[in-house]
């Protein structure tokens, strides 16, 4: 048998008010998220999004996170499309290797049971 386990998160990023009593110049806002700059450019890795609840609602996975995750929030094409509003947590976790990318998205749809995930999905 072979044992899997998720790495912890290298990054958790939220929805958030932004503070407008403070000086700083205001970041454009997608479905809340205003910490997108806080994703790594060039990382590849596993993308987890969450709803309020904590429930885990899709999981994804790219070269790039950052271009990937901003995609999964404009693209007509993706499967969170219906369900953007529901987002508010996600998790990124920067994996290099492409294999191990797919391993751990795998498993994680199948280990902690996403909603909006059906193509590898193995449990009913």
């Amino acid at each position: 048998m072979i044992k899997i386990e998720m790495p912890k998160p290298d990054l958790t990023i939220v929805q958030r008010e932004q503070d407008r009593f403070n000086n700083e110049p205001e970041i454009p806002s997608i479905y809340g998220f205003i910490d997108f700059h806080q994703i790594a450019r060039d990382k590849g890795g596993i993308i987890m999004f969450y709803n309020k609840e904590d429930e885990l609602l899709f999981v994804g996975k790219a070269r790039k996170v950052r271009q990937r995750v901003k995609k999964h929030f404009e693209d007509n094409v993706s499967p969170l499309k219906e369900h953007r509003d529901e987002v508010a947590k996600i998790k990124i976790f920067y994996v290099d290797d492409a294999m191990e990318r797919e391993i751990y998205e795998t498993y994680a749809i199948n280990k902690f049971v996403a909603k909006y995930n059906v193509d590898k999905k193995f449990t009913h």
